[in-house]
């Protein structure tokens, strides 16, 4: 896809998600759908013992707000593209630092984090390009976490697939090697842990490291 293909099709996204974001916070719809991978994201930041976190895509900053009260790292951000995400998400926190910019190009110096995450977005993304910026702004060691949708059949995955599409749901061995080409080691990966019936939204968690 082109730049200029791509930069477009950010565009509305972008637009989508600022008309959609007062309904982003409803309690029905977090619990059920967005709840489950933050619970496993903020698992592994934990385990990492993360200090310096950017949640990418941040919405309207629900997981940002609970990185910072229950992991209180040193620095906190929440990085979005939709000024209507984030006009809600400043209105949620001030004690997160809230960034407007694209996954492909983070408003981070290279090394600045030991913590890279993002939820419910990836599919989004120009995903080969986002991984390496990841990757560009994460010190050596750092952790970055990724919850997507992926679709589970095969044929849904090649129906998802379409060039000319504004998402692309990979599958787990693509995500896999997106990751690994991006310069990451890959330490877990496996669908995010839900009620039974919530798994009709089917999504996946890859972890890895920086090398």
């Amino acid at each position: 896809m082109t730049q200029a293909r791509r930069r477009g099709l950010n565009g509305v996204v972008t637009r989508m998600w600022s008309l959609l974001a007062p309904a982003y916070d409803l309690p029905v719809l977090q619990q059920w759908v967005y709840r489950p991978p933050h619970d496993e994201v903020i698992a592994h930041l934990r385990g990492h013992g993360s200090r310096k976190i950017a949640d990418i895509a941040c919405g309207t900053g629900i997981l940002s707000d609970r990185i910072q009260r229950e992991l209180n790292p040193d620095e906190i951000y929440g990085v979005d593209m939709s000024d209507g995400m984030l006009n809600q998400a400043r209105a949620r926190s001030n004690r997160v630092q809230w960034m407007r910019g694209p996954a492909e190009q983070l408003p981070f110096d290279d090394g600045a984090l030991d913590a890279v995450v993002t939820t419910s977005a990836f599919h989004f993304f120009d995903q080969p390009v986002a991984l390496r910026e990841f990757h560009r702004v994460l010190a050596p060691g750092g952790l970055v976490a990724v919850a997507a949708l992926s679709a589970r059949q095969p044929l849904l995955q090649a129906l998802s697939a379409g060039r000319w599409k504004p998402q692309h749901n990979a599958s787990p061995a693509e995500v896999r090697a997106l990751f690994e080409d991006a310069g990451f080691v890959v330490s877990d990966q496996h669908r995010v842990r839900r009620p039974v019936w919530t798994k009709i939204v089917s999504d996946l968690i890859t972890v890895g490291t920086k090398r």
